[in-house]
């Protein structure tokens, strides 16, 4: 029901507008021809290694690897670490993807022990990290954090981080997911925010709408050594050229907006204030997203969600539960959609929500 109900759906909030398959493949064609791409073969041609390169340049990282997803991307990465070191031990959030989203997939094949750090509800720190006695071989920081509504350690918050696992040489990798959406915050440059990572983790359809896949960055001998392990588990597919050019055609452009939509992101902040049934996380913006909280169970959510879209033809969301049973938040990715929709029509959805819940 659901799905027949987004399907009809001729407005959605949230996220990035996606051509249909017919019209992206155009698109896709077109580049093609004009920059006279190649197909790989199992990863090695000029497009992708080029692509490959300029990402690696972007973030100030010697090499990078096309790896098909960041499931596979990340607990390799961090294999490889532990076995290095001869440690097991992983520092990380408890809201991590990979301990939170993978199915436990680092635990059931046996590729390093988690040791869970800082508080649930706020980005941990340096603090968090001493706080532990354990030999630890990697630390793990998402930036941004997106089950806190994409919150973000401060710069010297993170500048500490980065001085303190230098100096007990600990291996700090960054889940880098959403990155391309924090350097308007941090107001640095990708490559300031990326100094002090020994590796890290890109996605190239998150923020920079590729058909999908992931990037990892590092050193070129530990690149080398990732990309057999990444064969290996059978990510060494044979022509990667429809994710790199999905994803390469778009990136600079993206990039180019993303302080833009965190400008947008603040102007949705300031039409919010005059709605106090609803609560955001985080309290101002971080990152061009944020999680809206409802005062209201999140049975009751989706049933308002599929009220307005059933009468309005207007998508709102995924509502997810809450701390409070008679509360549920659903995440808003602040993308082309909301960029591009009038104020006026924004404040028509939150007042046609308003009414419903006093009603």
């Amino acid at each position: 029901m659901d799905a027949d109900l987004r399907q009809h759906c001729h407005t959605f909030i949230a996220g990035n507008h996606e051509p249909d398959p017919a019209t992206l493949f155009r698109q896709m064609a077109e580049w093609c021809e004009t920059h006279a791409v190649d197909h790989d073969a199992y990863g090695s041609g000029n497009t992708i290694q080029n692509f490959e390169q300029q990402v690696a340049e972007r973030l100030g990282f010697e090499a990078a690897l096309f790896v098909i997803t960041g499931t596979m991307t990340q607990p390799t990465a961090l294999q490889l670490v532990c076995q290095e070191k001869r440690c097991s031990v992983v520092a990380m959030h408890e809201t991590c993807h990979i301990f939170t989203h993978e199915a436990q997939g680092y635990q059931m094949q046996q590729r390093f022990q988690v040791l869970p750090i800082g508080d649930r509800h706020r980005p941990w720190l340096v603090q968090d990290l001493k706080a532990w006695p354990d030999e630890i071989a990697a630390a793990v920081y998402e930036l941004p954090m997106r089950e806190l509504g994409g919150q973000l350690p401060s710069w010297q918050q993170l500048e500490a981080v980065k001085t303190y696992c230098a100096e007990q040489g600990i291996h700090l990798h960054m889940d880098g997911a959403r990155l391309w959406e924090s350097a308007a915050f941090y107001q640095k440059s990708y490559r300031d925010i990326a100094a002090g990572f020994h590796t890290a983790y890109v996605s190239l359809y998150k923020g920079i709408n590729g058909l999908g896949g992931s990037m990892l960055l590092g050193s070129q001998a530990f690149i080398n050594k990732a990309a057999v392990w990444m064969r290996r588990q059978g990510g060494n597919v044979y022509h990667r050229t429809p994710y790199v050019v999905s994803a390469a055609m778009q990136f600079e452009p993206r990039l180019a907006v993303m302080p833009v939509l965190f400008e947008r992101t603040q102007q949705i902040y300031q039409i919010l204030l005059d709605y106090p049934e609803f609560t955001l996380n985080p309290i101002e913006p971080q990152a061009n997203m944020l999680h809206l909280y409802l005062p209201l169970s999140v049975d009751n959510a989706i049933v308002l969600r599929n009220r307005l879209a059933s009468d309005k033809k207007i998508w709102l969301g995924h509502p997810q539960s809450a701390p409070q049973p008679n509360q549920s938040f659903i995440e808003w990715y602040v993308g082309d959609r909301l960029l591009n929709m009038p104020d006026h029509q924004l404040i028509e959805v939150l007042d046609w929500i308003r009414d419903q819940l006093n009603a």
